[in-house]
């Protein structure tokens, strides 16, 4: 299975990069579907170099981010001091150095980190995990649906799906990326700047922790160009709504003890919500306000039987499909079941492979509007299905966790 990065049914897809002026060359890793987590091959990315960018956020934390002093204490328990980070300290991934614990999360803005080359998708070694691997399938499972071609969105992608883009972030193994949603903030209607993707997008689960430089770009390559055309795009082409960095995220505590590279180990329970704030000066607006539109994340959808129509949205990257553009799978769920002890997942027929992680997946909710109601997190190496948790009280204690931890700024 493909996953992007830390998911289920793990199959994680990387390939190398051109190398730019900016920099050295870099091999991209794209975290494809997998069952439960990711098995992503290894790259090297700036891991000798220096980005070329400074950081806005250190130790003393700035307007956009302030990191408590609590929380700088026990970074510098585990040898880490932020001063330093915005001079490459951050691709030292030491074990004993890799922030693991919920609290721990820091993610300092390191501006044009994230440049058009940076972004860019790499090939897919096309590694991962057989159906056949689904030793923990016990329970209730439907029969596998038959695949559903993804459809091409129409560009521009933000006049039909304005809520969709990606989440890029730098792993011990290189540069990954994976899909997103902008939804809801109850804190601050109208106003959000929450993103919803998966758990194996943020943390590598129970081997594991944190990413780091974590970001959101939504719309990325709005207009569909061509990988050809992408080589000499400005940022502003790829990012038409700007870079959003994460200054929080959160996953289940499910995911952090529970989540593996393979297997779909903790796929249950692979979601994750992000708290974004612009690279640059963005007029005060919110992500919402600049994209126009997030939607309602449903804690009470249906059962599988009920529900009608799912909908799929991500930016592929495995072969046949190159990460630049994005697509869509429609199709009625099935059942899977991984584990008897965690909650069925939902299942869908959809080609779409590695890089769709973290993407929405949108029906009607309990009101009869759209909603969001799981998001990708395992498929075969093979293709051909994906499967999402089902979004409960779980996932609804993550999601009011982090708009109550704004909802007074």
């Amino acid at each position: 299975m493909r996953s992007i990065r830390p998911s289920s049914t793990v199959r994680r897809e990387g390939g190398a990069r051109r190398g730019t002026s900016r920099g050295p060359a870099a091999l991209a890793l794209v975290s494809a579907l997998a069952l439960t987590a990711t098995a992503c091959e290894g790259g090297d990315d700036t891991a000798d170099g220096r980005p070329s960018a400074t950081a806005t956020a250190s130790a003393a934390g700035n307007s956009k981010i302030t990191i408590p002093d609590d929380l700088k204490n026990r970074l510098k328990e585990h040898g880490i001091d932020l001063d330093k980070w915005k001079n490459g300290a951050w691709k030292n991934w030491d074990r004993d150095q890799w922030l693991r614990e919920a609290q721990d999360f820091v993610n300092p803005i390191i501006q044009g980190l994230w440049d058009p080359d940076r972004m860019r998708d790499a090939e897919d070694p096309d590694r991962g995990v057989d159906d056949n691997d689904l030793s923990g399938d016990q329970g209730v499972t439907d029969p596998t649906p038959a695949p559903v071609q993804a459809k091409a969105v129409a560009p521009k992608y933000h006049a039909s799906v304005p809520e969709a883009g990606k989440v890029f972030f730098d792993s011990p193994e290189g540069t990954m990326v994976c899909s997103a949603t902008v939804v809801k903030d109850p804190a601050h209607p109208g106003k959000s700047n929450l993103v919803w993707t998966a758990g194996h997008c943020v943390h590598a689960g129970k081997k594991g922790g944190w990413y780091r430089n974590i970001a959101f770009v939504p719309s990325y390559n709005d207009s569909g160009k061509s990988v050809a055309e992408l080589q000499n795009a400005t940022r502003e082409q790829v990012a038409p709504y700007g870079v959003w960095w994460g200054d929080w995220a959160q996953t289940s505590d499910q995911w952090i003890e529970q989540g593996g590279e393979t297997g779909g180990d903790g796929a249950s329970y692979d979601f994750a919500v992000i708290h974004v704030t612009p690279e640059e000066g963005n007029g005060g607006k919110s992500l919402e306000e600049t994209v126009g539109s997030a939607l309602p994340v449903d804690f009470d959808a249906p059962a599988v039987p009920k529900v009608a129509s799912l909908t799929a949205t991500g930016y592929p990257a495995a072969k046949p499909y190159d990460g630049q553009k994005l697509y869509q799978c429609q199709d009625k769920p099935g059942r899977l079941s991984l584990n008897t002890t965690d909650p069925t997942m939902y299942r869908i027929g959809c080609t779409m492979t590695g890089g769709s992680s973290g993407g929405g997946w949108v029906a009607k909710g309990s009101d009869g509007k759209p909603a969001l109601v799981s998001n990708t997190s395992i498929g075969p190496v093979t293709s051909g299905w994906l499967a999402g948790p089902r979004l409960g009280k779980v996932a609804e204690g993550v999601y009011d966790s982090v708009s109550k931890k704004f909802a007074g700024q």
